[in-house]
């Protein structure tokens, strides 16, 4: 039986919404909680997780197999022609963004980095203009100044209410600008995978995740995290469960967001899991206290705000301006014939 469009983009975007919001709720538990009854030297009791390399890994690996099982069902004939250099270097980027986004969360609670990572478009309009040498509309500049003040507002702390030591205060803001920047470097080199070869999302899924649990293997070994996480695991075998649900949820969210994405289009699907980061800021802020002053709530309204005005307009002024540079360039080309 064929599910109605209006039903299958209502199941597609409450299972992203659901899947993601579980998503949030586990990687918080993991990276913020604590394990265990041993009182510490601070005087809190549990042990912190600090191993993050160890949590990508997991992500990684899991995406991996996720994504192989998807080329296998799916049975594609076409094979993916893309040079295995720009999957290593998109791998690498994709790594440091996620890295530094999880190590982030170490000194700044999810919602800050939930609207921090919604500042991507400041990335690739940057590399898009000095590296991709594109231009924006002014409704697109309009929105990433939006988007800026907005951020800024939303981490600013003030002196009052920071309640970090001085030399780590800053750092979570520091880590997700570079996570920012390696997604945009990530964006660019996607951009030239598509214009060489066009492999598809699950092709793409499949092989950077596939750099990425081989470079991460590496680098958990060499730095002793790999045996550090194991007896940490041993030690907290609660550990398990959080990291099979985090690893479940996102494989399932992403099956769904590349549904959506084949039905209903990117747009769609980008209004929906920015919609969805509302609602995960929401419930961080209810389940693990995060309070948010006036000031970071009114600069959350401007990020959110300036995205979907973005999605809305900003890329359909693009189009017609990319449409009258065209019809100009074929304009221009019906000349050099007349005249020849």
């Amino acid at each position: 039986m064929k599910i109605p469009e209006k039903s299958s983009f209502l199941v597609y975007s409450l299972s992203i919404f659901f899947c993601y919001f579980l998503f949030g709720i586990v990687q918080e538990k993991i990276t913020r909680g604590r394990y265990g009854n041993e009182p510490n030297e601070d005087g809190k009791v549990g042990e912190r997780f600090t191993y993050v390399l160890a949590l990508v890994w997991v992500q990684c690996f899991c995406n991996f197999i996720f994504a192989k099982g998807m080329l296998w069902a799916k049975k594609t004939k076409k094979e993916d022609q893309t040079h295995s250099g720009y999957y290593a270097v998109c791998a690498l980027t994709y790594l440091l963004a996620m890295i530094s986004s999880n190590m982030a969360l170490r000194w700044v609670p999810y919602p800050t980095q939930v609207v921090g990572k919604s500042a991507k478009p400041i990335p690739v309009m940057i590399l898009g203009v000095l590296i991709g040498r594109k231009s924006y509309s002014w409704v697109r500049y309009a929105c990433v100044i939006t988007i800026v003040v907005g951020v800024v507002l939303f981490m600013y702390k003030e002196s009052q209410i920071a309640h970090l030591p001085k030399e780590t205060t800053g750092l979570g803001e520091l880590l997700l600008f570079l996570s920012l920047a390696m997604d945009g470097l990530t964006g660019a080199v996607q951009e030239r995978m598509r214009a060489s070869s066009a492999p598809s999302g699950q092709q793409m899924m499949f092989a950077m995740n596939f750099w990425s649990t081989i470079m991460l293997s590496f680098a958990t070994i060499l730095t002793g995290e790999a045996k550090e996480f194991v007896h940490f695991a041993t030690r907290h075998p609660e550990l398990w469960s959080h990291l099979a649900m985090l690893a479940l949820c996102g494989a399932i969210g992403q099956l769904f967001i590349f549904l959506m994405v084949a039905k209903f289009g990117p747009l769609a699907c980008s209004v929906v899991t920015t919609t969805r980061k509302f609602f995960t800021v929401l419930c961080s802020v209810l389940f693990f206290g995060n309070v948010l002053i006036p000031r970071q709530w009114f600069g959350a309204v401007l990020v959110f705000a300036a995205l979907f005005f973005d999605m809305f307009y900003g890329k359909g002024n693009e189009k017609k301006t990319a449409a009258a540079k065209k019809a100009e360039g074929d304009l221009a080309d019906d000349k050099k014939k007349l005249i020849s």
